[in-house]
């Protein structure tokens, strides 16, 4: 889950890491009096916002009062600007980037710097970043801001120290996937802030971290309803229900309805599961989009076909389905998942063209 930057810097503060003063107002009623240079800042779950134009720098009351205007409700990278953060205006004498996240190879979490500050990360040479690699098991230890400050050479030496064992601290307590300040700001007086923050909490910690809810308002009521059990779940205009586990496969599942001029009605992505209990919830969020037929395509690999099938067969019972279910059902235990379906009377297929066969035959009978 990607968390807005002001909810980024709330964590920075939870952990001693110096950011501007500042507040959040999605009303410009609640914008407090002005007393100094301000940047106003679009929250929006996107970067680039500078250069598209969400960040604004006011420097006086009639700026911060007409910037914030234009900025509410605008769209910024297409989402809608529903939140702005006003932030104290920083003298920059230096800017840094600095991250942590997880590196999926070494399977181990690494410390990421540039003396090239508020670029993308991405643009900058391979000879201007530095990366130090933190074995898991022993953690965070004082030779890594030894190493980084030998490379960065930051004249508040101390303050710098105290900041990246803050970062990990932060980084491992509150599951994050990624922690990004860019830029960390050296100010005139060698002070050092997080002048931006991109944080990334691993979603299957969401469980932990209930604080972490967040409502997209370029979302529908029913998308962000689901995202908060953690499905991948996109309305769309048709009125084919479809569950499908992997996005792969259920982004297949909806080329393949479309290829045979069948209009899907969402996308959900089931997932890799070996609960009913999760079949019968992809089943509630799928009603509620009111399909006329409901399509379930799986490949079972960790999801288990049978346990599909009695949460297909649980779900028709406990919501009452008058709808035609069609399954296509293949992998682990299919034979056994496909004939707990044929006995309660659900057609299931092997093979996803003939389910989708299956499904022309019915709007061709009716």
């Amino acid at each position: 889950m990607n968390l807005y930057e002001y909810m980024g810097k709330e964590i920075f503060k939870k952990y001693g890491i110096p950011v501007p003063g500042g507040y959040v107002i999605d009303n410009v009623n609640e914008l407090k009096k002005y007393e100094e240079p301000v940047a106003i800042k679009s929250q929006i779950l996107s970067g680039k916002r500078g250069k598209a134009g969400g960040i604004k720098f006011a420097k006086s009351n009639d700026e911060l009062v007409n910037y914030s205007k234009e900025l509410l409700s605008s769209k910024i990278n297409n989402l809608t600007v529903n939140k702005l953060l006003i932030e104290r205006m920083i003298n920059i004498k230096k800017e840094i980037y600095l991250s942590i996240t997880l590196d999926r190879s070494s399977k181990e979490p690494i410390i990421i710097m540039s003396s090239e500050g508020g670029m993308d990360i991405e643009s900058v040479p391979e000879d201007k970043i530095y990366k130090i690699y933190i074995d898991p098991l022993i953690g965070y230890s004082d030779y890594i801001a030894r190493e980084a400050l030998a490379y960065l050479s930051v004249e508040n030496k101390k303050q710098f120290s105290s900041l990246l064992r803050s970062l990990y601290n932060a980084f491992v307590n509150e599951d994050a996937m990624l922690m990004e300040i860019n830029p960390l700001i050296i100010d005139n007086d060698n002070n050092i802030i997080a002048g931006d923050s991109k944080v990334i909490i691993d979603d299957n910690s969401l469980f932990r971290h209930d604080e972490y809810k967040i409502k997209d308002t370029d979302k529908t009521e029913l998308e962000n309803e689901a995202a908060n059990k953690s499905f991948t779940f996109i309305e769309m205009g048709g009125n084919i229900g479809v569950i499908a586990n992997g996005a792969g496969l259920t982004m297949a599942t909806l080329d393949a309805l479309t290829l045979h001029k069948l209009k899907p009605r969402n996308f959900l992505d089931l997932g890799g599961t070996d609960d009913i209990e999760i079949v019968e919830d992809a089943f509630s969020f799928v009603l509620k989009a009111k399909p006329e037929i409901i399509f379930v395509n799986i490949f079972g690999g960790v999801t288990k076909a049978d346990t599909v099938a009695n949460g297909i067969v649980s779900s028709k019972n406990k919501f009452n389905i008058k709808q035609n279910i069609i399954v296509r059902l293949s992998g682990i235990h299919e034979e056994e998942g496909r004939k707990i379906l044929l006995n309660n009377g659900i057609k299931a297929f092997p093979d996803m063209n003939d389910a989708i066969k299956a499904i022309s035959k019915i709007y061709e009978v009716n």
